[in-house]
Formats: C-alpha cells, structure tokens, sequence
C-alpha cells in the first residue's frame, strides 16, 4: 500500500476516528486504526465493538491495500511532522513508513484481517433531519445523561420518534432534560431507541451547522451518516422508564430570568456550597432572587439579583451544578423557572418546546 496526503487532512480524521479507541482493552487490534486505500482516497475505521466510526479523505493513491496501526501514536506523529505533505508506505508485514520533508518514522502494524467486521444493516427504518437540528437536541439533553452503570437505562439518550415528532430525553433520577422537534418521516416508522453515551458524544463531535444527516435504526443498532463519515452503535437494550409522569403539572408560580446572569451568579455563589450536601438555596420574593450557601467549615455567600415573579416568599434548594448544566448548554437571552411550591420540582423552559426537570432539596433552617 502506498499513498500520499495532505498532513492536515490526515490529522482531522484521525482526530474524528481515534476517541472510539479505548486505552484499556484486551485485544490489540481495537487500539488500531484500520487504513483502507482504494483509487477514490483512504477510509479509516475504529472500532471499541460497541462503536464503530469510519471516515472517508481524500488521497493519492499510488497502490491499493489496507493495514492497521495504532491510532493514538500515529495521530500524535502525524500532528508533529514538520511539513504538510506525507507519503505513506506499508509493507507485506504490516510495517508502515512515514516520510514529510526530513522526518522518518517506521510504524508496526497489525493485519487487517484481524480488525472486526463492521455491522450489516439489514431491514432498518431510514429518514434524514437536519444535523443542526439534531446536534442542538443533543446539547440541550445529554448533560442529564445518568453515570451510574447499575441504572443502565439511563446510559444514553431516550430517542423517540412518531406523531410527527422527535423528542430527546435524558436523565439520571435527579433531573431530567427533555427537547421536543417537529420531524416528517415515513408513516410505520415510528420507533424508541436508547443510544448509549458514547455514541452520543461521538456524534456531537460530528455533527456540524449545516447539511442533513441520514439515520437508519434496527432493534439492535442505530446508524448516522454525515460529512463523509459513518458512525454506528450498538443501541442499550431494556425499557425507558415512563419520564413523562416525573413532569410537573401546571406551575402556580412562574420566574422570568436573564439566563447569563441566572448562570454567573450561580457559579459565584457555588463556590461556597457545602461540600456534604451539595445544595445552595434561591429565595424567590418580590422581583428579586438572593442566592445564597453555607459551608459551616468555610464561610457564606449570597448575591441576589432582579427576576420578574410576582408571588409569595418560596424558599428551595437545588444541587447548583444542576443548575448551571442546562444554562451553559441553552443561547436563549431569557429563561424561565416554573414553580409549584417549596417542595415540589422546579421546572426550567424556555419559549421552545425544551424542559428542564430539577429535584429540589432539603432545606435546613
């Protein structure tokens, strides 16, 4: 195999393609980046067998072949070599030479036919949506996205499509983000999938502003193909909980808030929370908000800042980093804070059909 490349072609996709490579695997060749040369260009393919991401560039191919080398160690070559042009060679044993302008490297590969075979699509329910679409439902979901590997579940994003609609839902018990986006898709293709967290942050990575993206779903796996690449991923298996009964009714009491402001203070105000309980408290009361915590070992903040809320005095506290995650992931100059009372959940909208579900807690005199 035999090919020459643009240096900084070469190392964009190979930054695409080698956060699936684990660093703690059993078997060699998932650390391995596999390299296919045909007469349109080159296509690399990692895998963790869980996902899958391939990526299609533009090369000169001199002799046709594939091979596979570590993808970590020859993204990092790649990106320190001193000239923009490299060819590439690879010998019968899998042994690769990088040449760019003085630099010499000689890489030791592993044979292609060790890499996994890439999954089939058999019968699977395809449509297209706009990928600046999909990537602001998934910025305004995934940060809700359950860590603990017991509730397995909850390790992804609950994707429901029917009625017209795609709604994307994510949550780890304690609070919940739910976006809700008018699609057109053929009629019979309703469907709900769970798409694990990598797959997820792999597909943020890739999405961009512009262009559509066509997605294809099995029961099993879930297909996403974009700019020249081809992400596919297992889908978690099980039954979503029913998320729509954690949703609060009807608020007796709405606040309206500039969001940066909103986010800022809080930030401020974080840095003195109490490190056992986690929690500052907000005191809604007449057109203002005092935020403030209290840490016995450390000392005490508060900042208040001017809402519009018309209401009684509702004292509630909230995890703050809870808090800051759906702020930092909206652009909406203006938010609003649904409440219904001291101890029920506050709900966090905006005027797009997105919600924010926030467990409150306990409060201490």
């Amino acid at each position: 195999m035999k090919f020459q490349i643009e240096k900084d072609v070469f190392q964009d996709a190979l930054n695409q393609v080698q956060h699936v490579v684990s660093t703690r695997t059993t078997l060699p060749i998932l650390s391995n980046v596999l390299i296919e040369a045909d007469e349109l260009g080159l296509q690399l393919s990692t895998t963790d067998l869980d996902v899958t991401i391939t990526k299609r560039i533009a090369a000169t191919v001199t002799t046709v072949g594939k091979t596979t080398l570590p993808a970590r160690r020859l993204a990092s070559i790649v990106r320190e070599l001193p000239t923009s042009e490299i060819n590439f060679e690879v010998n019968e044993d899998n042994a690769a030479t990088v040449k760019s302008g003085p630099s010499f490297f000689k890489i030791l590969g592993l044979p292609s036919d060790e890499f996994p075979v890439i999954g089939e699509f058999g019968e699977a329910k395809e449509f297209t949506i706009d990928q600046k679409l999909l990537k602001d439902a998934l910025r305004k979901t995934a940060y809700a996205i359950s860590t603990d590997e017991t509730r397995y579940v909850l390790n992804g994003v609950n994707c429901l499509i029917g009625e017209g609609m795609l709604t994307l839902v994510a949550t780890d018990g304690r609070r919940l983000a739910m976006v809700e986006q008018d699609l057109e898709f053929p009629a019979g293709n309703e469907t709900a999938v769970i798409i694990p967290t990598k797959a997820v942050n792999e597909l943020q990575r890739l999405l961009g502003d512009s262009g559509e993206l066509k997605i294809a779903l099995t029961n099993s796996q879930a297909s996403f193909e974009l700019n020249e690449s081809h992400l596919i991923t297992k889908l978690i298996e099980g039954n979503y909980p029913n998320f729509r009964q954690v949703i609060p009714g009807a608020a007796n009491h709405r606040v309206t808030i500039e969001r940066e402001v909103f986010l800022n203070a809080v930030k401020r105000v974080s840095l003195l929370a109490n490190e056992k309980t986690n929690s500052i408290k907000f005191a809604f009361d007449d057109n203002k908000l005092a935020i403030s915590a209290n840490s016995p070992d450390i000392g005490e903040a508060e900042e208040s800042i001017d809402v519009r809320y018309e209401g009684p005095r509702i004292v509630v506290a909230f995890n703050p980093e809870f808090v800051m995650a759906p702020l930092r992931n909206l652009d909406q100059d203006e938010i609003f804070i649904d409440l219904i009372d001291e101890s029920s959940p506050g709900v966090i909208k905006i005027d797009e059909p997105f919600l924010y579900v926030i467990m409150p807690m306990r409060v201490a005199n």
